[in-house]
């Protein structure tokens, strides 16, 4: 398809630069199938989902990957987006023309690494010196990597190491936090229970892939960066059972979805998976895996608005973002949330 077909008018404005406080006060639109859109809060989402439904988090950590530094007189941007193994890190680099195969780039806080392997798409694996643990080194010497379009606008703070951090967080290794569960909370979570809906987590460790805009004028030739995650026997068991009784199965947030979709055969059947993938789901796609969505707003021509297109169909999220544009909902990473219940399920 066509990428100006998943495109649309977004007022600068409705970007969110801070979160809701309390988180779970934020915005809730609820939409179902073709019709019918709900303008709910966060807190309301317990009274929108059906007993035995299944919620399916991200555990996901996000680590102050983004470090800038110096090689030389040069000054380096870095961000790191997928680890290689426990010293060396892929990434993004800023003034990438400056470096050279071998180059030392020195950090804050005595910490440095050495440019080893350039990349056909521009990107370069970084080996980190010395002994100490990389995810030490980071704390010590990177930011909180804010998406673009946050950090274009302010610079991330010390508020960011805890809001951009889900309340599921304990596997480090993302670059970007898995958003929509950056509206749950404790007191939202006994409620869900309290209204016998489960939940579960898997890992996905976001890149920052997802933060890169589609260039190609097909989604056909858009190449997605690969990210690793991992869901276990038990869990992928829990939620085939859950199924079988009648339940549905939730993912919250796209990178919970896209692992999901990933483990799952064409039998529908949700199996153990550990390792890459780099699934990149557009119109036409046929979910297996899952029954509904809570996401946040997206950017227009992203992946991710292509994902919720596939979901809920093309016009259908034209429609259900031009209210929530004229309606003032927040958008992007610490914006409002949305319900999606394709073929009209829910009884919201």
């Amino acid at each position: 398809m066509r990428v100006d077909s998943f495109d649309f008018h977004l007022p600068p404005e409705r970007i969110a630069l801070r979160p809701a406080r309390p988180r779970d006060s934020a915005r809730l639109l609820v939409a179902r199938g073709a019709s019918g859109i709900s303008d709910r809060l966060v807190t309301d989402l317990p009274q929108c989902l059906r007993a035995n439904d299944v919620l399916v988090f991200n555990d996901t950590r996000v680590i102050p990957a983004q470090l800038e530094g110096r090689r030389g007189e040069a000054r380096i941007g870095a961000t790191l987006h997928k680890r290689v193994d426990l010293r060396r890190w892929q990434a993004f680099i800023r003034n990438g023309k400056r470096l050279r195969e071998g180059d030392r780039i020195a950090f804050p806080a005595d910490v440095a690494a050495l440019a080893e392997t350039r990349h056909p798409d521009g990107s370069w694996t970084l080996a980190f010196t010395g002994d100490e643990p990389v995810e030490v080194l980071l704390e010590r010497a990177g930011r909180m990597p804010l998406p673009p379009y946050i950090a274009g606008k302010r610079e991330a703070d010390e508020a960011d190491r805890g809001d951009y951090q889900t309340m599921f967080a304990q596997k480090d290794g993302a670059v970007a936090a898995p958003t929509a569960a950056l509206h749950f909370t404790p007191r939202l979570m006994g409620a869900l229970a309290a209204a016998g809906v489960g939940s579960e987590t898997l890992t996905l460790h976001v890149g920052a892939g997802t933060f890169l805009p589609v260039k190609a004028e097909d989604t056909a030739d858009h190449a997605m960066h690969a990210e690793w995650g991992t869901i276990d026997a038990a869990t992928a068991d829990r939620l085939n059972a859950a199924r079988a009784n009648g339940g549905r199965v939730i993912a919250v947030g796209t990178t919970s979805l896209r692992l999901l979709e990933t483990a799952t055969g064409e039998d529908g059947v949700i199996r153990p998976f550990s390792g890459d993938t780099a699934i990149f789901i557009t119109p036409g796609y046929r979910f297996r895996a899952i029954d509904g969505l809570v996401t946040n707003f997206h950017l227009p021509r992203s992946t991710l608005f292509m994902l919720v297109s596939a979901l809920m169909g093309l016009e259908r999220m034209q429609a259900i973002y031009a209210h929530a544009i004229a309606a003032e909902y927040r958008f992007y990473s610490y914006g409002d949330a949305s319900l999606l219940l394709p073929e009209g399920q829910g009884k919201a």
